[in-house]
Order: structure tokens, then sequence, then C-alpha cells
């Protein structure tokens, strides 16, 4: 045990009432390989499968570009002088980035590798064998897989009627809860959901618990930037927000990604953190991320291409009789077979070279499929005429 988990952690998550197999569980998810990455079900995915039978692969929410050009110049600038651990402060200047842009102060930014990394620490931070997770059913998988893993309880509500988050229920299903997730706009459906209801939820949440909001896919959305909620973060509230530079920034592969919140929130996100992981962002990849924040003429030009292919490709399946889960606002969209399985379709568009997401045991006829170019659409298009006909 005193090799695997510092004494300041086992503490800590002995105070809050964790037994010794669920802080060995804790130090597992923390120690990388197979563990870990069952936490990323968007990492796992692509362990899995077949990159080279996919021709159009629009399965896990990745942007279908690079790095903004921008970006991709100060990355490769950076390799050069990558023999040193922090050749200008590169860490430095994203954190003081990330401050302007978002209005926070500087010690209230945290910056990982993606955003897995928070969302799992959050649970294990925050969470407890009697304070459990909230979430919407479906969302994001990262933080139940790791309240799982944990054997932490687990208050899963479903989606309203129109696919935004049960904010009323979600505040009131367990007085005891640690965490309230909130996905916004949620993953798999896309939908959003009200910033007045968000507000609402931070004032009205139970005593002691943190409201997490992820908003990977907040640049996508029409309303951005005028509907985040870092404003929240700048009053004090008690509120962890996360972002990726993997989804509009096309950076998912150089894993960067921050969390926003106040001070004494982010310590404890460090105390699991060994105060390592968070900061330790490869040098090329941190200067892209700092290119790119600024980078608003690709933002734009990237939304409106987003748009224009996320309308496409809706109004191709409307006209076709689907039912779509929605509106999304974000790079993707749930389509309802009906009478087919999310798994069988999966497996008919792959036999055509179309990768499409995983199953989302709720909606069990349900497939997600991310938006990409005007190719990769183009491409599902002419699968879906062949496998839909079939």
């Amino acid at each position: 045990m005193k090799n695997t988990i510092r004494e300041e952690v086992k503490d800590d998550l002995l105070s809050r009432g964790f037994s010794r197999r669920q802080m060995m569980r804790a130090a597992m998810i923390f120690s990388g390989g197979a563990t870990a990455l069952t936490l990323s079900p968007e990492m796992a995915f692509a362990q899995e499968r077949s990159e080279a039978s996919a021709k159009v692969r629009i399965g896990q929410n990745e942007c279908w570009t690079g790095p903004m050009a921008p970006g991709a110049k100060a990355a490769a600038a950076a390799i050069a002088v990558s023999n040193r651990y922090s050749p200008n402060d590169e860490h430095g200047q994203l954190v003081r980035a990330i401050a302007k842009i978002e209005n926070v102060p500087e010690d209230h930014i945290m910056t990982w590798p993606g955003s897995n990394e928070a969302l799992a620490r959050s649970v294990v931070a925050f969470c407890s064998p009697t304070k459990s997770l909230v979430q919407a059913d479906p969302t994001y998988e990262t933080s139940g897989r790791a309240a799982k893993f944990l054997n932490v309880p687990i208050k899963s509500v479903p989606l309203k009627a129109d696919y935004s988050h049960d904010i009323r229920a979600m505040s009131t299903t367990d007085a005891s809860a640690g965490v309230i997730y909130v996905c916004n706009p949620n993953n798999p459906t896309g939908t959003m959901t009200a910033n007045s209801e968000i507000e609402w939820l931070v004032d009205n949440k139970p005593s002691g618990s943190i409201v997490v909001i992820d908003e990977a896919y907040i640049h996508w959305t029409k309303d951005y930037p005028n509907n985040t909620t870092s404003h929240l973060v700048a009053a004090g509230k008690d509120v962890l927000i996360m972002r990726t530079f993997s989804k509009i920034f096309g950076m998912a592969g150089m894993r960067i990604g921050y969390t926003m919140g106040r001070p004494e929130l982010l310590a404890k996100l460090r105390l699991h953190d060994g105060g390592a992981l968070s900061s330790q962002l490869p040098v090329p990849s941190t200067a892209c991320a700092i290119a790119s924040l600024t980078d608003t003429a690709s933002i734009a030009a990237r939304r409106k291409m987003l748009m224009d292919n996320r309308a496409m490709t809706v109004d191709f399946l409307t006209k076709r009789g689907l039912k779509l889960i929605g509106p999304s606002e974000a790079n993707m969209l749930m389509i309802d077979w009906k009478t087919k399985s999310s798994k069988e379709m999966q497996a008919a568009f792959k036999a055509q070279g179309v990768e499409i997401a995983r199953v989302f045991p709720t909606w069990p006829t349900v497939s997600r499929i991310s938006i990409g170019s005007k190719a990769d659409m183009e491409g599902f298009f002419a699968a879906f005429n062949k496998v839909v006909s079939a």
C-alpha cells in the first residue's frame, strides 16, 4: 500500500470512508495501463477498432481535420527546443492565455492531458462510499466508470423529453451527493441544457456537493461564447468546469485539457495527482494549444463548416424518415433505427468501411454518428443507402 499511495492520499480516502480495497482500486485508476484505459470510452474504443478497415471514421467525435494552422506551426517550432522540460515557460503561457479568454484568475486553472483524467479524479476527490455521483442517463461515461470501479453509489436520472438534463430531479435525487455531473452539450445526444437551469442547480444543490460541468463541445454550439459557465467559477461557486482541446481544436491525439474552479477545489484534484500529471504536458502540445486558443478566425470557420455539414446530414436523414434525438448543437447526431439494434447497424456500417460509435445500453436501437467533413458525410450517405436498402 505504501508504495502505491502516498500517506496524505491514504488519510484523505480513509477519512471519507473508503476501504483499503477501494484505495487500491483508486491507485489502479491512476497508474496507467488497461485499468486507466477503461475510464476513457473513446480511447478504449480506439484500441478495439480496426483502423485499416475504416475509410470514414465518424465514431469518436473527433475533429475531421488536424490542429489549426497557427497551432501546428507553433508545435513544429517547439519540437526543436523540446530537449528542455520548459524552454519558454509554455505551461505558464497556457494558463495565462486560458485566464484571459475565460476571464478567471490564473490560480483557478489546472491543466490536464485531455479531460478524462480530471473527470475521473473528481469522483475520487468528492465522492465516497456514502456520497454518490449523480448523472444524466445517457451521458458521457468516464465519471460513471470511475464511480463503478470504486464502488461509489451512482444515481442516474433520465433525460427530459427534450433531451436536456432533468436538473430539478438531479438536485433532489440524493441529499448526500458528492458530484452532480452535467455534460453540456451532452454526449451522446449533443443537446443543450439552459444555463439558467445550471445556475439554479448550483444555487440549490445539496450542501457539500460539487457540480462538475463538462463543456468539451461548447465551442460547437450556436450561442458560444455567450453560453459558457466560466462566470460561475469567477463567482466562487461550488463548480468545476472541464474543457478539452480534443474537439474543435483538432488535438485529440495531443492530449491537452483544463479544469476551472476555486483553488481549494483544484487542490483536492491535485491531491490525487501527485502534483505531476496536471502540469507535465508535452511542450509541442502546449505550444499548439496556446496558439490555437486565440485563432478566432479558424474557430469561426470550423464552427460554420460543422454547422453546414450537420444541417446537410440532418436533412439527408429526416428526408428518409429517420428519427433523430435532438436537436444537437455538437458534432454528433443520434439516430433511432427503431427495428434494428445499434450493434447490428454498427457492424453493417463497418462492412461498408464506415466507423460509427459504440453501443449505448440505455438506447439499444440508437446509434451516434460524429459529424465530419463534407466528404466524410457523403461517404456515410453512400454507406447508408447500401445498408438501409439491404
